[in-house]
């Protein structure tokens, strides 16, 4: 195979900003080979690609070796299942899935190594968390005693939530900021630290914008060798911030503002308890600001690794069964708010798909949607 003939699902902000990349040569070996919407009219923006408004029909057209998944959340796992079982590649948007228990079923969908099966989390290739995670895996910091995240820089407008009848419902969505935004901020926490063994989330609906679902979000993650991190999110906040903190034997490593700041124990902090004699000493520390270029290629870098992972057997940056973590850790945070009680991580799937099931049963809200007169480019948010 000398180039990959690429199917586009989907063909909203993402769906587009995705196609545009693919015929503007961004992505080498990459051809836009067909594209599907179940909205027709989206079609005639592509004259010259054979188009479809079921994904059945472009799965089975014979005309692609993969395809890109950037339908609504809750059709991923149907469309990836469908997509999987006919042989393609596969490349899903974030969040894989809207809750564990369909995760589950997509990623067992999956059953042939030959099959490259990735996700859009495209933070993955900034600098700064590849960074990160490399002082962290490596042990340069020694352990890790306490993180916190404050990442509450995804505002959104009530424009934005009213600009789609899927948006910001327990039936369109199955959540918020933890199912749109987050999934993102989500991945590279666990990426990083791995998977906590307890959640406590405390979640505001509604809050600061006319949505049924979480739009404030505050959890507390606790792991077995006793340390733990809160993680803050929102999206009803200007100008926001994303500050990362990470407190840790050796040190004091900050991520804000595009830099990525380590203050040094010159003695990791066990050793000089045991050898300082004198009640308020405190360690020799020395300063370094780490060179990182804080955004890498994002989606771009994604399409080109899927691209190169298809055609030459390159590693995945993002494999699309790591995408399952995330979605654990929002549904858990979500879980644990509604019934006022811990969650252990890993949790049965069949109980947030319960709960998310009753809530979608009884919501009473009522969606306003608006339509835009013009499209905005979405690929610079996500």
């Amino acid at each position: 195979m000398k180039e990959l003939h690429l199917g586009i699902i989907g063909l909203g902000n993402m769906g587009t900003a995705h196609a545009a990349s693919v015929l503007a040569g961004k992505i080498p070996r990459c051809r836009l080979s067909a594209v599907c919407d179940e909205e027709a009219g989206k079609l005639a923006a592509y004259p010259e690609i054979p188009g479809y408004t079921d994904s059945r029909a472009l799965i089975q057209s014979g005309k692609v070796d993969a395809v890109l998944i950037a339908t609504p959340h809750y059709s991923h796992t149907p469309i990836g299942v469908a997509a999987l079982k006919a042989g393609l590649h596969v490349l899903v948007e974030k969040p894989i899935s809207v809750h564990k228990a369909d995760c589950e079923r997509l990623i067992a969908a999956h059953q042939s190594k030959k099959q490259i099966f990735a996700a859009m989390f495209n933070q993955r290739t900034d600098s700064v968390y590849q960074k990160i995670r490399e002082l962290v895996k490596g042990r340069e910091l020694g352990k890790i005693r306490r993180v916190t995240w404050t990442i509450t820089d995804w505002f959104r407008s009530q424009t934005y939530y009213d600009s789609g009848g899927w948006r910001a419902t327990w039936a369109g969505e199955g959540g918020g900021v933890l199912l749109n935004q987050c999934p993102h901020n989500l991945d590279l926490y666990q990426w990083i630290f791995g998977m906590p063994a307890k959640v406590r989330g405390f979640c505001k609906f509604g809050h600061f914008h006319n949505i049924e679902v979480e739009d404030d979000v505050t959890a507390y993650f606790e792991y077995p060798d006793g340390a733990s991190a809160v993680f803050i999110t929102s999206t009803g906040e200007a100008p926001g911030a994303n500050r990362l903190e990470i407190s840790a034997e050796q040190g004091r490593l900050v991520m804000e503002g595009g830099k990525l700041t380590f203050t040094r124990n010159e003695i990791p902090m066990t050793e000089f308890s045991k050898t300082t004699k004198t009640r308020f000493e405190r360690p020799a520390i020395w300063n370094v600001e780490i060179p990182v270029i804080q955004q890498g290629e994002q989606h771009i870098g994604i399409l080109k690794n899927f691209t190169q992972a298809v055609l030459d057997g390159t590693k995945l940056v993002a494999p699309a069964a790591e995408g399952i973590h995330s979605v654990e850790l929002g549904n858990a945070i979500l879980m644990s708010s509604m019934l006022g009680e811990t969650v252990e991580i890993p949790f049965a799937s069949a109980k947030f798909e319960k709960l998310l099931k009753k809530l979608i049963v009884t919501s009473r809200f009522k969606k306003k949607t608006v339509r835009q007169k013009s499209v905005e480019d979405f690929s610079k948010s996500f």
